[in-house]
């Protein structure tokens, strides 16, 4: 796999000669260093390099930039969570939950889900619930749970960092599906071809980091009746479900033939702006879990129990919420579009999620990785190199990612900012 985010390296040069720097280091290794531990890391460590997303974050934040590079919520939650949060410190509940996730949390869950999605159907918080340190735990648990070395995973791309690495971690082949622009849409042969034999999985994420795509019924469809046919495991990465604009989010584990083959992942993270508590959870069924819960156990036992506490209130937000929460997005975007555009952007509206995938071919004959940087100096607005979305670097080399999940007066600056972009035009 060769990306901005992970470079593959061969097992001969990661066991490099005593004059090779290791990664971390700086200076050749000491001619002492003992020869079993000529390279101290994995080979497959060697095959990651820092998060490009939250690398450009960092150098927005150096440099004084306006920050549109990481996913996070910049505006306070819900002061329920808060009083949720102190009302369980309070009450001293610091002990492991129980591994799988307490029992309010799971509850609360599966009479949540078919409240949003009656399709989804009635769940057993017993057998078919697992929450987790948030959805990105989740999905690495459910593919080392469900995985083997050897199997093939389909990753659709641009894709969000993570799911290659976690392939890699799994001892799985990723096989990459490029969407196609304007709309990124799937070209059913080429996902057709990408099934054989070895394939295990394949991981769906909609509402869509980094474009913003909130995948159709008829794509939808023609994903579950593969993976009905290769007896392949949907991983769902639901965790943009609630902020849609355009269309409807259809979840994959309610499809003919999906609730015995998906794992259905998803977070307060987004959903209720809390990132930093880490609360996530899969919805799949008890054959699937089984495997979840073995691996998760041993990854990280458990997530926080007051957090879990006051999880169980966020769930319980009425319908009113989420229609604010996805209305009150749809101004962000509103808000940023036009001034991306303005400036020279090509943009693609995004249907869901709060990221837009931009064409900077118009403006610059710069790569994305230059040009990213040279806007956080001038002027001062900080995105995400598109190549860090894909297999192959050249297919992101004309695109940026921006995040919009900020306050409109963050937005307001940024889209100021923007208005002096042709400084930083370059031909």
């Amino acid at each position: 796999m060769a990306s901005a985010s992970s470079s593959a390296t061969s097992a001969s040069a990661s066991r490099a000669t005593s004059s090779e720097p290791v990664a971390g280091q700086t200076g050749p290794r000491p001619a002492t260093y003992p020869a079993a531990m000529q390279q101290p890391i994995s080979a497959k460590a060697e095959r990651f390099t820092e998060s490009v997303i939250r690398e450009m974050n960092r150098l927005a934040v150096a440099q004084g930039a306006v920050s549109l590079a990481q996913g996070f919520p910049d505006f306070p939650c819900p002061p329920e969570l808060k009083a949720a949060v102190a009302e369980a410190v309070e009450a001293d509940l610091n002990q492991y939950a129980i591994t799988w996730g307490s029992k309010p949390l799971r509850d609360a869950i599966a009479l949540a889900t078919p409240r949003h999605f009656p399709e989804v159907g009635d769940l057993d918080p017993e057998t078919q619930i697992t929450v987790t340190c948030g959805a990105t735990e989740a999905m690495i648990a459910a593919m080392l749970g469900l995985l083997d070395p050897g199997d093939e995973v389909i990753i659709f791309e641009p894709y969000y960092e993570n799911y290659g690495p976690d392939a890699i971690l799994t001892g799985a082949v990723p096989r990459y599906v490029t969407l196609h622009e304007p709309d990124w849409s799937i070209d059913p042969d080429e996902l057709r071809a990408a099934f054989g034999r070895r394939t295990r999985g394949i991981v769906v994420n909609s509402p869509h980091n980094p474009t913003g795509k909130v995948f159709s019924h008829d794509e939808l469809s023609l994903i579950a009746s593969l993976c009905v046919e290769f007896d392949a495991v949907a991983f769902a990465d639901d965790i943009y479900e609630h902020i849609v604009f355009e269309g409807e989010h259809l979840p994959l584990i309610a499809f003919p033939g999906m609730a015995e083959r998906t794992v259905s992942i998803h977070s307060t993270s987004k959903t209720y702006s809390v990132t930093g508590w880490r609360i996530g959870w899969t919805i799949a069924a008890p054959a699937l879990t089984l495997g979840i819960r073995r691996v998760h156990d041993f990854l990280t036992v458990g997530a926080a129990a007051p957090l879990q506490a006051a999880a169980v209130t966020a769930l319980q937000f009425g319908d009113d919420y989420y229609r604010d929460l996805a209305a009150g997005y749809r101004e962000r975007r509103d808000a940023l579009l036009p001034a991306l555009r303005t400036a020279g952007f090509r943009v693609h509206d995004p249907a869901g999620a709060y990221y837009v995938m931009t064409d900077i071919r118009d403006l610059t004959d710069d790569d994305d990785v230059t040009f990213a940087h040279r806007l956080i100096a001038d002027p001062g607005v900080a995105a995400v190199p598109g190549s860090s979305f894909f297999s192959r670097p050249e297919l992101g080399r004309t695109k940026l990612r921006f995040a919009f999940p900020k306050r409109l007066e963050t937005l307001a600056a940024a889209a100021e900012r923007l208005t002096r972009i042709g400084a930083t035009v370059t031909r």
